[in-house]
C-alpha cells in the first residue's frame, strides 16, 4: 500500500498539469527514470522488461553503448545540432551510410528527402509528392491501416476513433479491403482491380496506393508476398504510384531492413521513421525514385528536418547493424522463437480463442474477447513487462521487443507473459461465473 501511494504521489504532477490526451502513461502508471538495452527502471528501482520498444522506435534498444558513445563524442566536439536543411558533416555521413549499407547492396536507387522528423510528416510528404507527380488527387488506402495523426495521414487511416479527432471531413482517399479482410479464400485485389477497371464504380483514377506490409496498429494483419506482388502489378498496370509505409515495420522489424524485401517489389515511395534514428531521436525519411523528385526548393520543409543528432546515431546504427547479414539472420531466429511461444500459448490457453498475427519481431495474439487482450497487458505490467494492444478493438496483445533482446530477456519475458495470460484468463473465467 505504501508503494502504491508513493507511485500515485509521483504521478500527480502529470494528472494536474498534462493534457487529458496522454495515453501510454495511463497504461503504464509509474515514473520511469532509467533505461538500458531491453529494460527500464522506475523511481522505486523496479526493473521492467520492454516488449514495446517505443512503439517500434527502439529496435536497437535503449541507450545502445556504441550509439551512445558516438552521440556523446559528437556533442562534445560541438557538432551541429540544428541546421534546417543545410549541408552538414552529419547529414553527409548519414546519406553515405544509407547509400553504401542499404541501397547499393539491394540495388535500389532512391532519392532521400528529410521532412519534419516524424512518421506522419513523412507520410504527408509522400502523399503531396504523389499528387504533384500525377496531377491526381485520390489516394487508395486499406482497411485497418494507420499512417499518422495529421490530416492527410488521417485521411488514409482506417481507425474510426483516430479519424474522429480530425474535426473536419477527411477527403481525397478511398479505403479498400486489406489482404485477408474477407477471409483467406477471398483475394481482395480482385475487388480493387474491379473498381479501377469499371468506369461506373465512382472511383477516380488514384494518384497512389499507400500500404503497410504488416499493420502495426491495425491488428498485426500481415500481407502475403503474393498479395504485395499483385498490388504492385495493379499499380503498374494503371499508372498508380505505390507507397509503402515502413515507419513501424521497417529497419529490420520483420527481418530484412525493408519489410517488403521478401516480396521482391520496388515501391515508388517509401516512408521511414521511428527506428531509422537508431537511438530513439526524432528522424523521418521519405524515399522516392529519382524520376519522381520534382519538388521545388522549399516546397515541403520544416524547422527540425535538420536533426543532426539523429543523423549521427542513424548512420552509426546502419554501420553497426547492417554492414553484413548477421543481424538479419539473428532477427529471423528470434522471430521464430516468438512465433513458437505464441503458438504454444494458443494451444495451452484455448480460453483465448487466439489467432496468431504478425510477422518477424512484431507478432501477437488476437483474442476472441477484445477485453482479454487489455487485461493481459495489465497483468504483464504488474509482473514487470511492458507490452501493448493493437487492433480496432484493442483485441490483439502484441510483442514488440527490441531486436537486440537476448536469450535471458526472452526466457524471463515469456515466463512473465505466460503468468499474465494465466492470471487474466482466471479472472475473466471467475467474472463470467459470478
Amino acid at each position: 500500500m505504501e508503494l502504491l501511494a508513493q507511485t500515485e504521489s509521483e504521478l500527480t504532477t502529470f494528472e494536474r498539469r498534462e493534457s487529458e490526451v496522454r495515453s501510454y502513461c495511463r497504461g503504464f502508471p509509474t515514473l520511469f527514470t532509467k533505461a538500458s538495452g531491453y529494460t527500464l527502471q522506475n523511481a522505486e528501482g523496479k526493473t521492467y522488461l520492454d516488449f514495446f520498444a517505443g512503439a517500434g522506435a527502439l529496435n536497437y534498444g535503449h541507450n545502445h553503448p556504441a550509439l551512445k558513445k558516438r552521440l556523446i563524442q559528437y556533442i562534445q566536439e560541438d557538432g551541429i545540432a540544428h541546421s534546417l536543411d543545410m549541408a552538414t558533416a552529419a547529414k553527409k555521413e548519414l546519406l553515405e551510410a544509407f547509400e553504401d549499407v542499404i541501397l547499393k547492396p539491394r540495388r535500389m536507387d532512391y532519392k532521400v528527402m528529410f521532412p519534419g522528423p516524424t512518421g506522419t510528416n513523412a507520410v504527408e510528404a509522400a502523399l503531396k509528392l504523389a499528387r504533384k507527380v500525377t496531377g491526381r488527387q485520390t489516394v487508395v488506402s486499406f482497411t485497418n491501416g494507420f499512417h499518422g495523426m495529421t490530416l492527410g495521414a488521417l485521411s488514409v487511416t482506417g481507425n474510426g476513433f483516430k479519424r474522429g479527432g480530425a474535426g473536419v471531413p477527411l477527403t481525397h482517399a478511398v479505403s479498400m479491403p486489406f489482404d485477408g479482410y474477407f477471409g483467406q479464400d477471398v483475394n481482395t485485389l480482385d475487388y480493387l482491380d474491379r473498381y479501377l477497371a469499371d468506369g461506373g464504380s465512382g472511383m477516380e483514377l488514384p494518384a497512389a496506393v499507400i500500404v503497410e506490409t504488416v499493420q502495426g496498429e491495425g491488428g498485426l494483419n500481415a500481407a502475403s508476398d503474393e498479395w504485395l506482388r499483385g498490388l504492385e502489378a495493379i499499380c503498374r498496370g494503371y499508372g498508380i504510384l505505390l507507397i509503402v509505409d515502413d515507419i513501424q515495420v521497417g529497419c529490420g522489424r520483420t527481418g530484412a531492413f525493408f519489410s517488403f524485401e521478401s516480396a521482391g517489389i520496388r515501391p515508388d515511395i517509401v516512408t521511414l521513421s521511428k527506428s531509422i534514428g537508431g537511438y530513439g531521436l526524432p528522424l523521418a525519411l521519405t524515399l522516392m525514385k529519382p524520376e519522381l523528385d520534382c519538388w521545388s526548393p522549399g516546397e515541403h520543409n520544416g524547422t527540425f528536418r535538420g536533426n543532426n543528432l539523429a543523423f549521427v546515431t542513424a548512420a552509426a546504427a546502419l554501420r553497426q547493424f547492417w554492414s553484413d547479414g548477421a543481424f538479419e539472420k539473428a532477427t529471423a531466429r528470434k522471430s521464430e522463437r516468438i512465433r513458437s511461444f505464441l503458438a504454444g500459448l494458443i494451444d495451452r490457453y484455448p480460453q483465448l480463442g487466439g489467432k496468431l498475427r504478425g510477422r518477424g519481431m512484431i507478432q501477437g495474439i488476437a483474442c476472441e474477447e477484445a477485453e482479454l487482450a487489455s487485461d493481459i497487458c495489465k497483468e504483464a505490467f504488474a509482473r514487470g513487462v511492458i507490452m501493448e494492444t493493437s487492433g480496432p478493438s484493442d483485441e490483439v496483445f502484441k510483442l514488440l521487443p527490441p531486436l537486440i533482446m537476448d536469450d535471458d530477456g526472452f526466457r524471463e519475458g515469456f515466463s512473465r507473459i505466460e503468468e499474465a495470460v494465466a492470471a487474466a484468463v482466471r479472472k475473466r473465467k471467475g467474472a463470467v461465473k459470478s
